[in-house]
């Protein structure tokens, strides 16, 4: 890991949004601004819970805040259904940048699945070209208000469907195109990585790289597959991960608040591997409390484990997952971290800096990246 550059801030007395920052893992259908899913809803017939854009709002939000990962999905049959021509993907993918730098995004993969996108008759092809038009557009368009912002897409195939070795086709057709990286989405539990064992080693073997979905909904077996079946660089959550990790409390000081009384951590062999290897996880904090991923460590966010992975070395980075259904910007999720566990300055700078590294920039790109967001902080500093 980088180290930081800015000593220690006892308090953050500024305004988070102001920070430069890193997306990695922002679904393009789960980040549409609710006026335009209702103009275009209503351009091409598709019906609606709410044509009021904060009632609209409010719903995906409430739907999504299920603790269900199947029912948090369901909510995105109304954003795809507006997303099925060249003029609806060009309009999302615009303003989805526009938003991202609103919220001092300075880099961001945009990940998505073309297979959901040709109800219409568009093709494949079409479909990435009309995102990659629109991701452009809103490259320009937050240019011309004197802030800079780049963007790359990762084709992603949706883990029940067997299109697998089409699409990560397509991903390598367009990588001198847009495409930054494939990925696979979807149901979680119940379809591993090894489904499209094929399509990995095609993309191994023309260098093209894979972040994978995995530890959200299923466990350590989801991610150990998307290791070695996927040959993934990253995990898309990867939050239960820390199921491999066992933690021994001291008894004698079971009442510290301040979790003082953690004694000795084990890690298994499953995590020591990524922890070790430094593959980078895509933790998504409001996100994993409402689909139920950490579950299993407690029921509100100050159980999420990100904080114990994080200070245990875990290459951590942060992300928003679908800004629209979790009602959440990336400055919200860290503020959300700073209320939690406390943290400072530095703890947002490193997690930053992890994010620039881990991200699939060229390397020259990425030194450049890293060193803005370090000049960035340091004028805070």
């Amino acid at each position: 890991m980088t180290e930081p550059i800015v000593d220690a801030a006892p308090a953050l007395d500024f305004d988070l949004k102001s920070l430069p920052k890193v997306s990695l893992h922002d679904h393009l259908d789960g980040g549409l601004r609710p006026a335009t899913i209702i103009e275009l809803a209503e351009a091409v017939g598709h019906t609606l819970p709410s044509t009021d854009p904060t009632a609209l709002g409010e719903w995906f939000r409430e739907s999504a805040d299920s603790g269900s990962l199947v029912r948090y999905l369901e909510t995105f049959d109304h954003t795809v259904a507006v997303m099925q021509t060249k003029e609806g993907l060009f309009r999302v993918a615009k303003e989805f940048v526009e938003d991202l730098a609103d919220d001092g995004v300075v880099y961001g993969e945009v990940r998505w699945a073309p297979e959901q996108h040709l109800q219409k008759g568009l093709t494949l092809d079409e479909v990435v070209e009309a995102v990659q038009e629109g991701l452009e557009a809103g490259v320009e368009a937050v240019a011309e208000t004197g802030r800079e912002i780049q963007v790359g897409q990762l084709i992603t195939a949706m883990r029940h469907a067997d299109r697998g070795q089409e699409i990560a086709e397509l991903a390598v057709r367009h990588r001198d195109k847009g495409a930054v990286g494939f990925d696979i989405a979807g149901a979680e539990d119940g379809f591993l990585p090894s489904r499209f064992r094929d399509a990995f080693t095609y993309l191994a073997e023309n260098n093209f790289p894979a972040t994978v979905h995995a530890g959200e909904a299923a466990g350590l077996d989801s991610i150990q597959s998307a290791l070695v079946d996927g040959r993934a660089l990253r995990l898309g959550h990867g939050v239960r991960i820390a199921e491999d990790i066992m933690v021994e409390f001291d008894e004698d000081d079971a009442d510290d608040e301040d979790n003082d009384n953690i004694g000795l951590v084990t890690l298994g062999n499953l995590s020591s591997w990524i922890r070790d290897r430094g593959i980078a996880l895509e933790i998504c904090p409001s996100s994993n409390l409402q689909t139920g991923a950490i579950a299993g460590f407690g029921e509100g966010i100050e159980s999420h484990p990100l904080d114990m992975l994080y200070q245990l070395g875990f290459n951590v980075t942060i992300n928003t997952d679908n800004r629209l259904m979790s009602g959440v910007t990336l400055t919200d999720e860290f503020e959300l971290l700073v209320e939690t566990f406390d943290y400072d300055l530095d703890d947002l700078l490193e997690l930053t800096l992890n994010a620039a590294e881990a991200s699939f920039l060229p390397l020259e790109e990425k030194e450049a990246l890293v060193e803005y967001i370090n000049d960035a902080y340091g004028d805070l500093g």
